[in-house]
């Protein structure tokens, strides 16, 4: 047994928490017995659940793997995260992604929900195995090619078909790819200064609008990732409108960074830590994107964590893989761009980063208000706190992240999965 004291559950006025059997059993003022954890006023959110994030394992173990990844997220937060398919080999087999599953389950820093591919080897060409991946033991719901866009419509209309019958959900990486061949950086006035090929808007809202009329005609669920500019907002805005069933994610660096620093970024020009797909974009993307969050236009924010090793990054820009890290500073990033802001407040923070996440991956146990007999899943984060980045003090494996050196606010305190402390004080456990 273990007692929380004085935390504000979602910002609100101070109580404690008394957490039994994974469960929380009683919420209350002057709460004692069992061990008893000081929570410092810290504010408390059901635990992070993740939509968006790449683990690599298999294949990919230089970079990161379930252990590190998991450790990494339960730094930031988190209690629940989906592990992209773009794994070697991919997780297109419900060998590959029980194999995912069972590692998350091994290491037990959060719980892991493997995506499975759209199509066998994410090639675009055939459907993969998806209702025997949505049979297994990972009892995947969630289905990407991420990293790559399934641009045929024939296939992608198939994968909307096939999904509903077990209540599933394609993830679309919207790039149309014959538009961003050679694309380096958003297509605009920096990067024509700069001489990159340019990455338009349009490759990335002319996918969303095929997307949503594909899923509207067949009536299934569709999820779109990583969403970028202010007209792809406008699509998925009109899309709800006529109550298609629609959901979209935002990642904290869109919400902060922006196009000005592949060319005025602290070391210079040409920084391939700001290279990410798809790119950061203009200021006025950045204002609508926080806009469309704030409205449940864009229903949750995913990190779209991207490890790669030093030697993937730190090159010339045209050969540097692109992504970047994030568990361990999306809850920051968010307080930055959006409470303090003023956009949202703690309840929206938990309805955007837990509860809607886990309802959009169909989880059992997760995102559920912190209320007496929910799971003990609980994010602790004081947001007073002001810290320096420091990649060096990550739990991940790489090191690739837009921040270094800058000052953000917030901490995560604690981290409790099913009422164990996997992040006390801000350190592992």
């Amino acid at each position: 047994m273990i007692v929380v004291k004085n935390v504000r559950i979602l910002g609100g006025e101070p109580a404690d928490l008394r957490i039994d059997q994974g469960v929380i059993a009683e919420i209350g003022r002057g709460l004692s017995g069992g061990e008893e954890i000081d929570g410092g006023g810290a504010v408390a959110l059901p635990g992070l659940v993740d939509l968006h994030t790449h683990l690599r394992e298999p294949g990919r173990e230089d970079a990161e793997t379930v252990q590190t990844g998991t450790r990494s997220a339960a730094r930031g937060g988190y209690t629940a995260v989906h592990a992209m398919a773009n794994t070697s080999p991919v997780a297109d087999t419900a060998g590959v992604v029980e194999q995912v599953w069972r590692l998350g389950r091994e290491f037990g820093h959060c719980d892991v929900h493997p995506v499975g591919a759209v199509t066998v080897g994410l090639e675009g060409r055939q459907l993969a195995e998806l209702g025997a991946m949505a049979d297994s033991a990972a009892r995947v719901r969630v289905f990407s090619d991420d990293g790559r866009c399934v641009d045929d419509a024939v296939l992608m209309r198939r994968a909307l078909e096939y999904v509903k019958a077990f209540d599933g959900v394609v993830a679309q990486h919207a790039q149309e790819p014959r538009l961003t061949q050679g694309a380096q950086m958003n297509e605009g006035v920096v990067s024509g200064r700069l001489g990159l090929t340019g990455w338009p808007a349009v490759a990335e809202e002319a996918i969303i609008a095929r997307d949503c009329l594909l899923a509207a005609h067949v009536g299934s669920r569709l999820h779109v990732c990583h969403v970028s500019t202010a007209g792809s907002v406008e699509i998925i805005r009109w899309a709800k409108s006529k109550g298609w069933d629609v959901t979209a994610e935002v990642t904290p660096h869109h919400l902060l960074l922006t196009d000005e620093l592949v060319e005025d970024s602290p070391v210079g020009a040409y920084n391939p830590i700001y290279k990410v797909n798809p790119p950061l974009r203009t200021r006025a993307d950045v204002e609508a994107l926080r806009a469309a969050l704030a409205d449940g236009t864009i229903d949750i924010v995913a990190t779209d964590h991207a490890p790669h090793p030093v030697e993937d990054k730190e090159t010339e820009w045209s050969a540097a893989a692109m992504g970047m890290v994030g568990l361990e500073t999306a809850l920051s990033v968010v307080q930055e761009a959006m409470v303090e802001t003023g956009l949202l407040d703690w309840a929206g923070v938990a309805q955007r980063m837990s509860v809607v996440p886990a309802r959009i991956g169909r989880l059992a146990g997760q995102g559920q208000p912190l209320e007496r007999g929910a799971p003990a899943n609980i994010t602790l984060y004081d947001p007073s706190a002001r810290t320096e980045v420091d990649p060096s003090a990550f739990a991940s494996k790489s090191r690739n992240t837009p921040y270094e050196g800058m000052t953000l606010p917030g901490r995560v305190v604690a981290t409790f999965l099913r009422g164990r402390p996997t992040v006390l004080e801000g350190k592992l456990v």
